[in-house]
């Protein structure tokens, strides 16, 4: 189930877009994702940490934090999210939200973590040959 927290940050019509590319990032990767779009409560990263903590599967979890106020994006990754996501491509999807947010599309920039994360945590197909 696609989960997004993000107060008044987006229209009805970019909230539909984010749980859309949730919930198609976990058909792909088989794993939990969340969005948390907001102030962060004290430090971001051990803010991030604390909401990741809460989630339902927090081991098939990945949650990204964008504080916009404070230009920080975060991206949390439970135990068995860290086998298929590793820190390079998790830093590659943060530069891809970075870039969005620098020029204006909040929403896009989300959606855009979110699919490249799915992309890379997905499993290989098993080729067979003979």
């Amino acid at each position: 189930m696609a989960r997004v927290a993000t107060g008044d940050a987006f229209t009805s019509t970019q909230r539909a877009e984010i749980d859309r590319a949730i919930r198609d990032a976990e058909t792909v990767s088989r794993l939990e994702f969340s969005v948390y779009v907001g102030r962060s409560d004290g430090e971001t990263r051990p803010f991030a940490q604390r909401l990741h903590a809460a989630l339902a599967a927090p081991a098939r979890s990945v949650l990204i934090v964008v504080d916009p106020p404070a230009r920080i994006v975060e991206v949390v990754t439970g135990g068995e999210a860290r086998r298929v996501l590793d820190d390079e491509e998790v830093k590659l999807a943060i530069l891809a939200m970075q870039s969005a947010f620098a020029a204006g599309d909040l929403a896009g920039g989300v959606v855009r973590g979110v699919q490249q994360l799915a992309e890379h945590a997905r499993k290989p197909q098993l080729r067979h040959t003979d």
